[in-house]
Parts: C-alpha cells; structure tokens; sequence
C-alpha cells in the first residue's frame, strides 16, 4: 500500500495539535499561518465540494475518476485542487494500478473545527455576555 502523505499536511497536523481554541490563547504566527492554509484551501467551492464528495462516500474513499465525473471541470483542473488539499494535509491519497484514491486525512477536519469552537460561556461570548451570531447572520452581515 503506497500512501502519500505531504510534508505541509503533516506540519498542519502539527500545528492543530498545539493549537488551543481560539478563545483560549491567541495563536502564535507559526500556527496562524499553517491553520490559513487550510482555510484558504477550504474557501474554494470547488475544494470544498471534493471533500465533500470523498467525506460522504461509504467508506470514505474515492476514486479520482469518480470526482472528475462529478465536475464539469477537466482533469488536470480537478487534479490541481486534489494537490492543494493534499499539500494542506485534508486529503491522502492511495495509487492503485492505473488510478488514485483518496481520503480524508483522519482527524484534520475536527481538530479545525475545535480550533473554532466557542464554549458555551466565557470571555470570547459577545458582548455583554451575549452569545456570538451564529453563521448564517453573521455570513448575512458582511457586505458582498
């Protein structure tokens, strides 16, 4: 079994592992910057619609002809975004004879989601110990 892991996915790995919660302490530049690169890969739809497609397979793994069949995209576009989410450490991948396969790099996804967590209370809470907006009105507050 041939994984191909990228060097920067592990060091984001790294860097969420010593990355505390947002509300905890402030993240130093080091781990600013690893944890941007993979929300700037995260901010591309097309990115996020191939996670989206390899996280909801049965079994969690996808065939690359299997996401290029689901993008009217050609190859070498899908094959592009397929490195970028590897090189942050999202996506594995796996050659079989004539064809790739990937998945989601185990854990990834939740320790970023950790690292946005709110507590249910506590100093980052909004102000005057209101609660933060949630996504969809905060998305809607920002000007386009």
């Amino acid at each position: 079994m041939n994984i191909n892991t990228e060097g920067q996915g592990m060091k984001l790995l790294e860097i969420l592992e010593c990355s505390p919660p947002l509300t905890r302490e402030p993240l130093d530049a080091e781990q600013a910057a690893g944890v941007a690169r993979a929300f700037k890969a995260l901010g591309d739809p097309v990115r996020l619609r191939i996670l989206s497609v390899v996280a909801s397979r049965a079994g969690g793994e996808v065939c690359v002809c299997d996401i290029t069949d689901a993008f009217e995209l050609s190859q070498p576009t899908i094959s592009h975004h397929l490195k970028v989410l590897k090189e942050v450490g999202l996506l594995t991948s796996e050659r079989r004879a004539s064809w790739v396969h990937y998945r989601l790099v185990p854990g990834t996804l939740g320790e970023l989601s950790a690292l946005l967590a709110l507590p249910a209370s506590g100093p980052a809470s909004g102000p005057a110990g209101g609660s933060a907006p949630s996504l969809p009105a905060a998305a809607a507050a920002v000007p386009r």
